[in-house]
């Protein structure tokens, strides 16, 4: 796929706003979690988080996810086939992969506190908050750096 100048370029814009997006939903939920952990199920309080969680998930991380990742195709597929053959890309897509699996558990974990079943620690949480961090790490620096 060829695309021009300026259309990779807004491509490209498009990208990384959705990674920002999607990145602060990433920090931003599993905070949300350590909270709602020591919430009694059904006060007031719980019932607030739900409603952040659930706005947060449905309204930011997930559309954010979307883009990032159909740009983030578009993106790929301009640059042809050989940038399979560097170190950095397939380790960012590893990254990538790990970033979508997070957010799939974000959403698991969502729902279980919205049924009032979460089974999980604030200090879980905490530890969880760390996953999101430790690939964005991975990712940025394969992509600045492209090592090898």
């Amino acid at each position: 796929m060829e695309l021009s100048a300026s259309a990779y370029a807004w491509i490209k814009a498009l990208h990384v706003i959705g990674v920002m997006a999607w990145m602060a939903g990433l920090f931003y939920l599993p905070r949300l979690f350590v909270y709602h952990a020591d919430a009694e199920p059904g006060s007031d309080k719980s019932e607030t988080f739900k409603v952040m969680e659930r706005r947060l998930m449905r309204a930011i991380m997930n559309p954010a996810m979307v883009a990032s990742v159909v740009f983030g195709l578009v993106l790929m597929a301009a640059s042809g086939p050989a940038i399979w053959q560097t170190l950095w890309f397939p380790v960012k897509a590893a990254a990538v992969v790990g970033m979508l699996v997070v957010h799939v558990f974000l959403g698991k974990w969502r729902r279980a506190f919205a049924e009032d079943r979460n089974a999980h620690s604030g200090r879980f949480f905490r530890v969880v908050n760390e996953v999101p961090t430790v690939l964005m790490i991975v990712i940025v620096v394969m992509v600045v750096v492209q090592p090898g």
